[in-house]
């Protein structure tokens, strides 16, 4: 195998846009090409996706993920479905799949949006492990999606807050999964030196 294959090791990763009247083709919906679009940006990993559009179905949810899991995916995104209303029930479908839950994702992903809105204390994202696989419930709206993976900066480009993403890498080496290797130009993996592959 070669330093470059070894460097940039396959992934599958599912996307999962969870919305009523997106599913029903009321609206086009914009959560998969947004989840898709940044990936593709911040990864060097050649990924192929596995996309869903489904409405907000608890057990509909729970078995796209389940399905996605058993199906290799190292790292399932969900986006919608995540507030206060009576049909988003994503966080309750996530959490009744999940081996162990990973509430830093959930408390970071509300950090940064509070810095532009002080509604996101009503968001209830969860991220959760199940088997080899990270399951991370994202905000419904793009712009969103791509300040809460890659986090803020300033407008010379430091970072002023990190995006869950940063240490997404990492988790998905504890649990087994493939080596992510990231545009550091969209967001910067953070591992600790004994944990970095060499080049």
């Amino acid at each position: 195998m070669s330093t470059l294959n070894q460097l940039f090791d396959p992934i599958k990763v599912g996307i999962v846009s969870i919305s009523d009247r997106a599913s029903l083709g009321v609206y086009e919906d914009k959560g998969l090409p947004a989840l898709q679009n940044w990936l593709n940006a911040a990864l060097h990993n050649p990924v192929t996706y596995e996309p869903r559009l489904i409405p907000d179905e608890q057990a509909q949810i729970s078995q796209a993920l389940v399905e996605l899991v058993d199906a290799g995916c190292a790292l399932v995104l969900t986006t919608g479905g995540t507030g206060p209303a009576l049909r988003d029930v994503t966080p309750e479908a996530t959490l009744a799949v999940a081996d162990k839950v990973m509430p830093g994702f959930g408390e970071q992903m509300r950090q940064i949006s509070l810095t532009f809105v002080p509604t996101a204390i009503l968001s209830r994202q969860v991220a959760v492990i199940r088997g080899k696989c990270l399951i991370i419930n994202l905000p419904g709206q793009p712009k969103a999606i791509a300040e809460t993976l890659g986090g803020l900066k300033n407008a010379d480009g430091t970072q002023v807050v990190n995006g869950i993403f940063s240490a997404v890498p990492y988790c998905i080496d504890l649990i087994g999964g493939p080596y992510m290797e990231t545009n550091e130009a969209v967001c910067k993996a953070w591992r600790p030196k004994t944990a970095i592959r060499a080049k």
